[in-house]
Parts: structure tokens; C-alpha cells; sequence
């Protein structure tokens, strides 16, 4: 069994980083534009175009480099998902939990196809975890809130 989660956890992370090297994707907004801030602790709205710009260019880029200063946690999701608008109070949860220490952006999959394929998003609810230095690694499917901790624990090292 211990064999087969690392196996799994390798899987994810080379899909990741083969996706991000192979896809060249163009943003459709201008620089800058889609990030939707609200209050502190807050989910923020993000777009190809930002992310390009705070998370990592894969156009310009073939190798993984973070552009941010801290852990990132990003949920891939769409309106007409079930277990996505399930999800959606969790994240926010966490925002507000972890509000200072890490960044949680939403992706409407549906709005954002680019860097939804960019990424390699092939189910929903899929949630990216960024770690500031490091490997990102991927989780698809509904998650528990313990689940979510532990994640945010281990692959972004705050306790």
C-alpha cells in the first residue's frame, strides 16, 4: 500500500510538471487583469493571465519555478460541479484559518480552459498545493477537512 501512495504521488507530480513543460498556451486578458481580491483570508479569483504573473509563466518557462513568496493552494472547479460547490466552504475555511501564511485562489475551470489544460486538470475538484519552495502536487476529488489540514501540514510545511 506504501508503495503504491508513493507511486501515486510521483505520478501526480511528473503529470504536473510534463503538462506545465509541454503545454504553450496564450493568456486571452491583458496582464494583470483577473485577480479578484477581496478581504484578508479571503479566496481570491484567478485567472491565465495572473497566474502567469504570480504563480509560474509556463509559456516563457520550461522548468518549474514558483514566482510567490507563499504556499499556494489553488481549487480548480465549476459552477455546475456537486462536490465542487461542496468543497468551495472548506476552502474558504482555510483561507480564513491560514489567512497571512499561505494564498487559496479559485479557478473556474469553465472561464479558464487554457490554464486548466495547461495544468492538467482532468476531474473536478482538483486542488494544486505549491509549496514556496519545492514541488507542487496535486489532489482530485472531495476531501475532508482533516484531509486538507494534513495536505497544508505536509506538502506546504506549516504546522
Amino acid at each position: 500500500m506504501k508503495l503504491y501512495k508513493e507511486m501515486k504521488r510521483v505520478f501526480i507530480i511528473t503529470a504536473i510538471v510534463f503538462s506545465l513543460i509541454v503545454t504553450n498556451c496564450k493568456a486571452d486578458n491583458p496582464a494583470g487583469a483577473g485577480a479578484k481580491a477581496s478581504a484578508e483570508g479571503s479566496v481570491v479569483q484567478l485567472t491565465d493571465a495572473v497566474f502567469k504573473k504570480t504563480i509560474f509563466n509556463y509559456g516563457s518557462s520550461k522548468e518549474w519555478k514558483f514566482e510567490g513568496s507563499k504556499p499556494v493552494i489553488i481549487d480548480f472547479y465549476a459552477d455546475w460541479c456537486a462536490p465542487c460547490r461542496q468543497l468551495s466552504p472548506l476552502v474558504e475555511e482555510i483561507a480564513k484559518e491560514y489567512d497571512g501564511r499561505i494564498v487559496v485562489y479559485k479557478v473556474d475551470t469553465e472561464k479558464e480552459k487554457d490554464l486548466a489544460r495547461a495544468i492538467g486538470i482532468t476531474g473536478l475538484p482538483t486542488l494544486l498545493f505549491i509549496p514556496a519552495e519545492g514541488t507542487p502536487r496535486m489532489s482530485m476529488g472531495l476531501l475532508p477537512k482533516a484531509d486538507l489540514v494534513k495536505a497544508i501540514n505536509e506538502v506546504l510545511l506549516i504546522k
